[in-house]
């Protein structure tokens, strides 16, 4: 059955955020902190460990001087205290405190006085001692909007916190979610879960990382779609807004199954993480490429495609680790170009400096079609793939429809010319299309 993701195109109007004032006085020191802390988000086992980490670079790269992370327990309708360096655990009623209001409302709630504020409950401090002055608290929400717990920092060194400390907090908060939800699932596996049902586990976590719906981008249309071969898979795609315009994202890790899948989550937080702290393409690149370099086994590497479209001039910059062809179909002649990788694949080894971003522009009824080696390499019983002649006749065959029905029509060729034989790899498709004039 086709697992395509090809949701609903999200409100109309939907622009992207511009960055908050302070976030390129980021230190150098502190975007390493940053990214670093997403190799324990990766960590599938060992919570205490996660949760230690994210809060240590919470209160480090925010200036706090403490922090903490609630958990929810939706049966018990509380939230329990997991993190904190004076306190056993605690338990709160949701809607009890600034912790409880905020996960009862799931928004972030930056009070600069916390005696000054009716919902702050003033017992925790009685407790501890501990005199709270300020605090940044932030709802931990899913991929699929389900709340998982809060995290909470408590004053900030010289000050209080600031717009642009929220949004550092945000982003932090956001990966921290996905890497709760993940351990909180692999955990379960663990305690006698049969292989299928913890495959099939492992398989939802890892479509809660791709988009839950396509962007709007006036002008554009879009689609995206994620066919393992087997219950998980070692792929990835990511459309979604940015501060610098809108990320398109094609991973492919090296294998199948749990590892690879780990392997492309793992790039997809470290990147969307360095991109929301202003992190320029070529910076965001070289920083997650070294980090999958420190962090991967021998042998283990991810292809990806990572680009950046400017709607406003049409034009897209991207950098390929190691994945290709890149196909960009011209309306005007009716014909694809093609473009190679542009870098080695992330994770292959560190890079000093990676080529700068390759750049082209969109005409009307352009597309750029980015596909896994599951759509070229796919075999008849006799051993011949598809191929990439065969991929560039049917866009060109196809191209007047919208992406979503041009993915399909993709699909039906590769398993027509497949004659039924079966699919061994991954396919991923990530369509862009600027719409044609009337």
């Amino acid at each position: 059955m086709t697992t395509a993701r090809a949701a609903p195109r999200a409100r109309a109007g939907r622009v992207a955020v511009k960055p908050l004032d302070g976030l390129d006085a980021l230190s150098r020191q502190d975007i390493e902190t940053m990214l670093a802390v997403t190799r324990a988000l990766a960590a599938p086992f060992d919570l205490p460990a996660m949760l230690q980490a994210v809060t240590e670079a919470a209160c480090s790269v925010l200036h706090a001087e403490r922090g903490s992370v609630w958990l929810l327990d939706a049966v018990a309708g509380e939230l329990v205290l997991e993190v904190a360096s004076d306190l056993q655990r605690v338990r709160l009623p949701l809607g009890v405190g600034l912790v409880g209001a905020c996960a009862q409302e799931r928004q972030p709630i930056n009070v600069p006085d916390c005696y000054a504020d009716p919902r702050f409950d003033a017992d925790i401090d009685r407790a501890s001692g501990f005199h709270t002055r300020c605090s940044l608290t932030l709802p931990l929400v899913d991929h699929q909007g389900a709340l998982v717990g809060v995290m909470q920092l408590l004053n900030k060194t010289g000050g209080v916190f600031t717009a642009a400390d929220q949004a550092l907090a945000e982003a932090l908060a956001a990966q921290c979610a996905v890497a709760l939800t993940r351990v909180r699932m692999t955990a379960a596996l663990i305690e006698g879960e049969c292989l299928r049902q913890e495959l099939e586990l492992a398989r939802l976590v890892q479509l809660r990382t791709l988009p839950a719906e396509m962007p709007e981008v006036p002008g554009y249309t879009m689609h995206g779609s994620f066919l393992p071969a087997s219950l998980t898979g070692g792929d990835t795609y990511d459309l979604a807004h940015t501060s610098q315009g809108l990320l398109v994202v094609l991973g492919d890790a090296t294998g199948h199954g749990i590892g690879p899948a780990l392997s492309v989550t793992q790039m997809h937080a470290m990147l969307r993480m360095a991109l929301r702290m202003g992190a320029d393409l070529e910076t965001a690149f070289r920083h997650v490429n070294d980090q999958l370099a420190d962090t991967l086994a021998d042998g283990r590497f991810v292809t990806a495609f990572i680009g950046l479209l400017d709607a406003a001039t049409h034009s897209l910059h991207f950098i390929s680790g190691g994945q290709g062809p890149i196909l960009h179909f011209q309306a005007a002649r009716q014909a694809c170009a093609t473009y190679k990788a542009t870098s080695f694949p992330m994770g292959a080894m560190p890079l000093f400096r990676p080529r700068p971003p390759v750049a082209f522009d969109f005409a009307p009824g352009d597309i750029l079609v980015l596909l896994s080696d599951g759509i070229f390499e796919f075999e008849d019983a006799a051993g011949s793939a598809f191929g990439q002649a065969g991929v560039e006749e049917v866009v060109r065959l196809h191209h007047r429809l919208a992406p979503a029905a041009l993915a399909d029509a993709l699909l039906q060729a590769v398993h027509a010319h497949a004659g039924g034989a079966p699919q061994l790899d991954d396919i991923t498709m990530v369509l862009l299309k600027r719409e044609a004039l009337a």
